[in-house]
C-alpha cells in the first residue's frame, strides 16, 4: 500500500482529521499529509501511504494555487474570521488598477512575518500553542516566492484574489500585509487551496467519501 492521492478536506476540520478518519479503517500502513491547510480553509489535502511518506518532501515542494478573499478595515488575532478582532480602521477608497499594481508588490520573492497563530516551531513548541497561552512571539521575516498573483473581484470591503505560490507561503500573512499596503488593515474571511501540483478538486476524494473508498481499505 504505497498511494498518493489527495482529499478535499472540507472548512472546520483539521488536517489531521483526514489521517484519523483513515485510520479508523486502515491502520496498517504509516500515513502522513504533505503540508497543513488552516482549519477554516477548504481545500487539497496530499496524502501519503505507505513507503510513499519517505517522498512526502516532493510534494510539499510542489507549487499551490489559493483562492482567497480579504476582508478590509479589521485585523483578528489569527488573520481569519476565528480569531478576535484587535485593530479597526478606516479603509481608503480604491479601484481594481490601483489594487492590481499594489498586488505587483507580493509577486516574486518576498519577505513576509508568520502569523502568531501557525505551526512554526520555536524550541520544538508551535507557535499556536504559544498564542493560546497569550505569549505572542514575532518571528523575523521569511523569503518565500509568489509565482503570480492575480485580483478576480473587488467589493466595497473586500478583494477575492488568486495566488500561485511556494512551499512555506502563508497566505493570512499574504492579506495582512495586502491590506497594510494599501493603508488599512485586513483578515481572510475564506480560503481555498485549489491545486497542489496535480492534484486538484476534480480528482480529489471528498471527505466524507473516504470510508468508500477500497484502494485505502
Amino acid at each position: 500500500m504505497n498511494k498518493v492521492f489527495s482529499v478535499w478536506k472540507p472548512a472546520n476540520i483539521t488536517s489531521y482529521d483526514i489521517i484519523r478518519k483513515i485510520k479508523t479503517f486502515n491502520n496498517s500502513y504509516r500515513i502522513g499529509h504533505c503540508g497543513t491547510l488552516d482549519p477554516f480553509a477548504e481545500g487539497v489535502v496530499v496524502i501519503c501511504m505507505g513507503e510513499s511518506t519517505k517522498k512526502s518532501h516532493i510534494y510539499m515542494n510542489q507549487e499551490k494555487q489559493y483562492i482567497a478573499k480579504i476582508i478590509f478595515g479589521k485585523e483578528t488575532d489569527t488573520l481569519d474570521l476565528t480569531g478576535a478582532v484587535i485593530k479597526t480602521c478606516d479603509t481608503p477608497k480604491f479601484d481594481s488598477s490601483t489594487f492590481t499594481e499594489i498586488l505587483q508588490n507580493f509577486k516574486g520573492e518576498i519577505n513576509q512575518v508568520p502569523p502568531y497563530y501557525s505551526a512554526k516551531k520555536i524550541n520544538n513548541i508551535k507557535m499556536y500553542d504559544f498564542a493560546r497561552n497569550d505569549i505572542f512571539i514575532k518571528l523575523k521575516p521569511v523569503k518565500v516566492f509568489v509565482n503570480n498573483i492575480k485580483l478576480i473581484n473587488l467589493s466595497q470591503n473586500g478583494a477575492l484574489i488568486e495566488i500561485n505560490c511556494n512551499k512555506g507561503t502563508y497566505i493570512r500573512s499574504l492579506a495582512r500585509d495586502i491590506a497594510y499596503k494599501l493603508g488599512t488593515y485586513g483578515y481572510l474571511e475564506s480560503l481555498e487551496r485549489i491545486s497542489v501540483g496535480e492534484f486538484n478538486k476534480q480528482n480529489s476524494i471528498k471527505f466524507k467519501d473516504l470510508s468508500s473508498c477500497k484502494f485505502i481499505n
